[in-house]
């Protein structure tokens, strides 16, 4: 938690204690549906919560804004973004029927109210949004031809919409195909632990 605070600062203490509520969640949830590694469960904030704020960093979304996070697992990363931007409407969508019930306990128990988690594949998904975000889930060339349909035309924010994604190693070759509009952040310029190396936040307008 000493990390979130660290690098938001700017926190309510609503916000806060919704934060604080994730550890002993997915701990216990954790135990019954292994929706984070076992051995990663102690890394919860750093490897999962602040790396899906990174996407908070590359941009701050306006009130009203729409965001679909696609492939959201147990919740990253839209339950972390849903508790930072109270005021947009997040669906969380995966094809995992138990990773998606985590999901929705968690933000029940939280009481997260700008957060719907749903069990859907991406392809059936209909809603238009302003942004789609999701955590290394396929290739961006394969997600951004399922989701492509999904974006919003109407724009509200300093960026135009389009998809954010999180994803580590070399990124270049599935970047490519997007190679004159891509825009590669390397995490590790707004968190400086080690983890973040190599991590990279990608966004490509749509």
């Amino acid at each position: 938690m000493e990390l979130i605070n660290k690098y938001f600062p700017q926190l309510t203490d609503e916000q806060r204690r919704q934060y604080e509520a994730l550890d002993a969640l997915y701990r216990d949830w954790n135990a019954k549906i292994n929706v984070i590694s076992r051995k990663d469960i102690d890394n919860l904030y750093e490897h999962h919560v602040l790396h899906s704020l990174a996407i908070a960093k590359m941009i701050s979304f306006k009130p009203g804004t729409e965001i679909l996070d696609f492939g959201t697992g147990g919740g990253f990363p839209g339950i972390p973004l849903a508790i930072m931007f109270p005021e947009c409407k997040f669906k969380l969508i995966d094809g995992t029927c138990k990773k998606i019930r985590v999901a929705q306990e968690v933000a029940t128990s939280i009481g997260l109210k700008n957060c719907e988690p749903v069990h859907l594949r991406g392809e059936e998904e209909k809603g238009k949004y302003d942004f789609v975000v999701s955590r290394a889930v396929m290739p961006l060339p394969d997600l951004i031809k399922i989701i492509k349909k999904n974006i919003s035309k109407k724009q509200q924010n300093a960026l135009p919409n389009g998809v954010i994604c999180l994803k580590g190693g070399d990124v270049q070759a599935e970047t490519y195909p997007f190679r004159h509009i891509v825009e590669i952040e390397d995490i590790n310029r707004w968190f400086e632990e080690e983890w973040f190396k190599e991590k990279n936040c990608i966004y490509v307008p749509l």
